[in-house]
């Protein structure tokens, strides 16, 4: 039996002349995510990527989980390729989905047909192959309706395939073509979330994380090395920035007023990102932030926030709820981590009474006590890089 994957493709087929751009972009990404599970042939046509192993060394169950996270295909098929005839598609069906039909009680068959030359219709080919295999599975009973079992019958340029119901992908654009950002990462719930978001437009991320040693363990900082390792399931391979932030985070404590303790750190987050933005050559800041969920994510801190950065602060979640970002971060499986007992660096020194309304002038009048340059050229020059595969 010929094994192969399919993987459609999704926005990517709404694109002109630059559309050949992108389904590069998805191959090559492709190429890379299974380079771990074989070997494969990897080719495009008729807005549809075909995964074809190369031996029978190859782990087709691992290819086809790892095809499900690839941003830029909406849908993923494990089938069956065989010669265009209708004889041999209902023989490959019988065989290659015995087990479904065992399981099923109920079946149709839909048929699609690129190749315009194949002699049958759609549905005189669903009607031919569904009889046949009707009388091979004389149990399971055929439902136009709400069937258990959908046969996918597709008759292509190359060959014909057989699948049952396609697998859900991953959606978006693919990795990479649409530039590249620094994600800024801690460890709670959010920011994977939003990091996640942004790669499935189609960005290439540079997290970047916080951490304030003694304040936060060591334990804090390894569970966000485990949060980019699942996120790079979806993002490809990414170099996690541990930036160390102690000594910002005493000289605010120490020299600026309590209710601005918290602006001022998300303003140094923003500038040090930005210095990491510039030496990675990242056109935008990503951010977990969500409009009101806490004192710093109003309208009014998130604009003095941003105002120290040169380049756009993008929010994917800022219009998102918490049961919304929740269901998303179970779906991803960042949630089970993220919710692990280690605190980051947002924790320490929180002021009791922080301003929600600040304004710009007087966060610059309480960061005028500290050497801001000096400060942000330390963090930047210690930080330290950790490969994620």
């Amino acid at each position: 039996m010929n094994d192969i994957i399919l993987l459609k493709q999704g926005e990517i087929v709404l694109k002109g002349l630059n559309r050949r751009l992108f389904e590069d972009k998805l191959i090559a990404n492709i190429k890379r995510r299974l380079a771990a599970f074989g070997r494969f042939r990897v080719y495009a046509a008729q807005s549809t990527v075909y995964v074809e192993p190369l031996d029978d060394g190859c782990d087709m169950d691992g290819a086809l989980d790892a095809c499900r996270k690839i941003f830029g295909a909406v849908a993923v098929s494990r089938a069956a390729a065989c010669a265009k005839d209708a004889d041999a598609l209902f023989e490959t069906a019988r065989v290659y989905l015995a087990d479904a039909f065992t399981a099923a009680k109920s079946f149709k068959v839909e048929s699609k047909r690129s190749d315009k030359a194949f002699p049958m219709t759609s549905v005189q080919l669903s009607q031919y192959v569904g009889g046949r295999l009707a009388e091979a599975f004389p149990a399971v009973k055929p439902d136009m309706h709400t069937p258990d079992l959908t046969v996918n019958l597709e008759i292509r340029d190359f060959a014909a395939y057989v699948h049952g119901a396609p697998l859900p992908g991953a959606g978006g654009m693919p990795v990479g073509c649409n530039g590249k950002v620094v994600s800024l990462l801690s460890g709670g719930i959010d920011s994977p979330v939003s990091t996640y978001m942004a790669a499935k437009r189609g960005v290439e991320t540079v997290p970047v994380h916080f951490f304030s040693f003694p304040y936060t363990s060591e334990m804090a900082k390894e569970k966000v090395v485990e949060l980019t390792k699942r996120l790079a399931a979806y993002c490809g391979k990414m170099t996690l920035r541990v930036v160390p932030f102690t000594h910002i985070q005493e000289e605010i404590r120490d020299k600026c007023p309590e209710e601005y303790f918290t602006i001022v750190m998300r303003r140094f987050m923003m500038r040090i990102a930005d210095r990491i933005a510039a030496s990675n050559g990242c056109a935008a800041i990503v951010t977990g932030e969500s409009l009101g969920q806490v004192a710093s994510q109003t309208m009014e801190a998130m604009g003095v926030t941003e105002a120290c950065a040169s380049r756009p602060v993008l929010r994917p979640l800022v219009c998102l709820d918490k049961a919304e970002i929740v269901r998303l971060a179970r779906e991803i499986g960042t949630f089970d981590t993220s919710i692990l007992p280690y605190e980051d660096c947002c924790t320490v020194f929180t002021p009791r009474h922080p301003r929600t309304k600040p304004r710009l002038a007087d966060a610059e009048a309480a960061e005028a006590a500290l050497d801001v340059a000096a400060l942000v050229d330390e963090a930047f020059e210690n930080t330290e890089r950790i490969k994620i595969s």
